[in-house]
């Protein structure tokens, strides 16, 4: 349920306030919550706090300071019990030091840690807006381990055609801050990331940057160095090929126990690689990619049918692949932080691209430990 507030205050008590509380705002942010949409009013009273009513008038719930609590402390009850069962405790931060004030929110009559729901931080001086919402660090946690288990599920795997392997939530967690992290230190230095172009000033919906050789879109090429700044693109960081390595060793693994659509030689059906390029495209929300082929390989590398090596990060993708550039006919599947998707062998030459990205579907140890901004970070390894 969204909860939103509108405080108003009693004609009695400070009128001349009462134009400043009439918009109803969310304190509980939609992250949270499930899609039904409840109002409540919480008028201030000089005795009795903040009565909460409903939609209706009737009174539901109270927000009453804690007595003699410090830092300040506040509980909502819930009236419609007879105990005035607490619902949530507000506790305000006891840093004098701040410049925007924070509050951080319990469930229950509680202010341990393990109890923290979120914490609402102040909006910026002289803008206006509700308050921001952090996840806990109990949120976070929780989402990790979930993604450790979903990794776990029979459904981790996936044999999408012969030579294509989608391993869901293969990049654990704190791995993916990491591989965040890195890949943020190199995009601002030399050889970091920038928008491609070509020469008539058409402009690709994403940010680049190429690691090992640099990608020219123009000349459908790799280069030693960036025709427009003479950039060297850096090296691949060790980390990163041995976690390429791990994904082929697993999606090997995988097909030689199910053995499915017709496969006899995993090595076969997806050659291992030594990969020395690494394209990192970051979407923002509105970005796309249009079908194509990976083909700008060498003829030995295409010949040999060896692998690219993708992996997701951020918010979800929907992602298209098929025999022919015609989105009608392509199959779509999502991609989402922390999937890696293996093509190669029959697989190697599909068409494939980036049709959506579904904001803030990022998990929050993405978005709250890495700092990633909305939108998608994509690495996709090949060997030249």
């Amino acid at each position: 349920m969204l909860v939103s507030l509108t405080r108003s205050v009693a004609s009695s008590q400070r009128p001349w306030t009462q134009s400043l509380f009439t918009t109803a705002a969310p304190v509980v942010d939609a992250w949270y919550c499930a899609p039904h949409g409840t109002t409540f009013t919480a008028t201030e009273t000089f005795l009795d706090g903040f009565p909460v009513t409903d939609a209706r008038g009737a009174t539901v719930m109270q927000a009453e300071e804690a007595p003699f609590s410090y830092p300040r402390r506040h509980l909502l009850l819930d009236v419609t019990a007879a105990s005035r069962r607490p619902v949530l405790t507000v506790k305000r931060s006891p840093t004098f030091f701040e410049i925007r004030r924070r509050w951080n929110v319990y469930s229950g009559n509680s202010t341990s840690q393990s109890n923290l729901i979120f914490v609402a931080v102040e909006p910026p001086l002289f803008k206006s807006g509700v308050v921001q919402v952090k996840p806990s660090l109990l949120d976070i946690n929780r989402e990790k381990r979930r993604a450790k288990e979903l990794a776990k599920s029979p459904n981790a795997l996936q044999h999408l055609r012969p030579g294509m392997v989608l391993l869901k939530n293969f990049l654990k967690p704190d791995d993916q801050v990491k591989i965040i992290k890195q890949c943020r230190e190199l995009g601002v230095g030399t050889g970091g990331f920038y928008q491609p172009c070509y020469k008539d000033g058409a402009k690709l919906s994403l940010r680049m940057m190429c690691l090992g050789k640099n990608w020219d879109p123009d000349s459908s090429s790799y280069v030693d160095r960036r025709p427009f700044d003479g950039a060297q693109p850096p090296k691949i960081p060790e980390e990163l090929t041995k976690f390429v390595k791990d994904a082929i060793d697993a999606a090997h693994a995988f097909l030689k126990q199910s053995g499915g659509q017709g496969t006899s030689n995993p090595l076969k059906e997806i050659p291992p690689i030594s990969p020395d390029i690494c394209i990192v495209n970051f979407y923002t929300t509105a970005g796309k990619l249009g079908l194509h082929q990976d083909k700008d390989e060498t003829k030995n590398s295409l010949a040999k049918n060896l692998p690219v090596v993708s992996f997701s990060l951020g918010d979800t993708a929907e992602f298209l692949y098929g025999d022919t550039r015609d989105e009608a006919k392509a199959s779509k599947i999502k991609l989402e932080s922390g999937d890696v998707l293996i093509f190669g062998g029959q697989s190697r030459h599909i068409f494939h691209g980036v049709s959506t990205i579904t904001p803030k579907t990022a998990p929050t140890y993405v978005t709250e430990e890495a700092k990633l901004r909305p939108g998608r970070l994509n690495l996709t390894f090949r060997q030249y």
